[in-house]
Formats: structure tokens, sequence, C-alpha cells
């Protein structure tokens, strides 16, 4: 059993991608002691393969909204026995942010984070992340997008493999808004780790969201790795993140 008050880690996944991206982590911190979950946004119950044969009937997901996906996440802690630690990749990164802000955590940990408003977002995630095409239908990355923005650096096998594993539609909406939080409120701890390959959600990127806390009242860390993309949870090197998060909890008293 990890050295904790608390051992609920809810898992928030981001955009594009499968919740099952975390089941490898979910192993992980079950062995050491934490009870985990990683419950999939709304109209994403499913396989990849289910997922993306919904579309063009995929209309729900379509119009799903980034309030409504973060009141999805409040609705399940809420039924929680304790406060969880929420860990979060990408948009769930943003997500992490927004329930770290509203106090309804133990901890966040937020993994190549979106950033909420009042951080520069770089132009390069916009093509993508579906910003410039029409949010009446949901978008599918390419396999070259995917290729280019997450799996960056990887083999071109190892890129293919995972995008039919993981990649599923998306809703442009929920792109498309943004979340606010407040910079200067006391928070529960608050750790940002960042990749120097990552193209999605570079490392400037999320160091400057970081720089963005008052840091003098709440635990607010910033972690690094070299060469890692945005594919990060499922590098053959992704438990040097998990380990870094167990040390930094037990650090932070969480």
């Amino acid at each position: 059993m990890a050295a904790t008050t608390t051992t609920t880690i809810v898992f928030i996944t981001g955009a594009f991608v499968s919740h099952h991206i975390w089941d490898d982590w979910i192993a992980w911190f079950t062995g050491k002691g934490y009870n985990c979950i990683a419950p999939p946004w709304p109209y994403k119950d499913g396989t990849a393969e289910q997922l993306r044969n919904r579309r063009p009937n995929d209309t729900d997901l379509a119009g799903l909204r980034l309030q409504e996906l973060q009141d999805h996440y409040i609705a399940i802690i809420a039924k929680l026995p304790e406060k969880p630690i929420v860990i979060g990749h990408s948009l769930g990164g943003l997500i992490v942010q927004v329930l770290v802000n509203k106090d309804l955590v133990a901890a966040g940990i937020a993994i190549h984070s979106v950033p909420p408003q009042g951080v520069r977002l770089f132009d390069s995630v916009k093509k993508p992340l579906g910003y410039l095409t029409s949010a009446k239908k949901t978008h599918l990355m390419s396999l070259n997008e995917w290729k280019k923005s997450f799996t960056n650096g990887m083999g071109e096998k190892e890129q293919e493999a995972s995008y039919n594993e993981f990649v599923i539609p998306e809703s442009k909406q929920v792109l498309k808004d943004t979340a606010k939080v407040d910079f200067k409120k006391p928070h529960p701890p608050l750790l940002f780790i960042s990749g120097t390959a990552d193209k999605m959600t570079p490392e400037s990127l999320n160091y400057d969201n970081y720089l963005k806390y008052d840091r003098s009242h709440s635990v607010t860390g910033y972690q690094e790795f070299a060469g890692k993309n945005h594919f990060v949870l499922k590098l053959p090197s992704w438990q040097e993140e998990a380990e870094y998060i167990i040390d930094w909890l037990l650090i932070a008293n969480v």
C-alpha cells in the first residue's frame, strides 16, 4: 500500500483516444495499492473500432460540450467515498485543473495538458484538433495527423498499430470550448508533466500554464521529461512518469 491518505485515482482521458489507453496505468497503480477507474467520456463507451463505426451517425458525440464533460466527471467524483487523486492527459489535464480549482479532489496531475483561458494556445494544435473545420460532425484524426501530432518520432508500424487501437472520433464543439480557472486561488496539490518531443502541447506551453499559478500558498509542481511525445501514456517508458507521480504524491503528503 502506498503511504497516502487517499487511495482512489480517477484517470481522465484526453481527446481523440479511447479510455483504454489507461489500462496499463490502472494495473500499475492498482499494484501500488490504489483503487483506480478511468471512466469514458459521454458517448464514448466502446472500443475504438466501435466508435469509429458510429460515424457519421454519432451526432450525440458531435454535440458534446466542455461544460457537459466537466459535469460528467464532477458527478462521478461526487459518488466516490473520498476525494480522489485525478490524473488527466491532454484535454483531460484541463479537466484536472478545473477539478483542482473547484477543490473537489485531493490532488491533480496534468500530463501534457491543454491549457485553460489565459494561457496562449499554439496555432500548431488547431488543425489536428479540428479547429478549422465544421463543428456539425465529429472529427476523426487522420493517420497522417496522428503521426505528426501524437506519435512523432515513432516507427511507422508502431504509429499505425497505435492509431488502429486507440484513435476515435471527437466532438469539435468540446475542442473549441474553453475553461477558466482562478490562478490565484489556493488549491490542492497540482503537478504538471510535459515532454520535450510533444508537438501537440509543447513543454513551453505546459510551463507557461504552470507559471500562471500563484505558488506561494499551494503545492504546485512541474516536471519535464526528455524525448516524450503526446503519446506519452503508451510509450515504452511510461512508467517513468508513473513512478515520478508516486514520489511526488508522497512529498506532497497526499
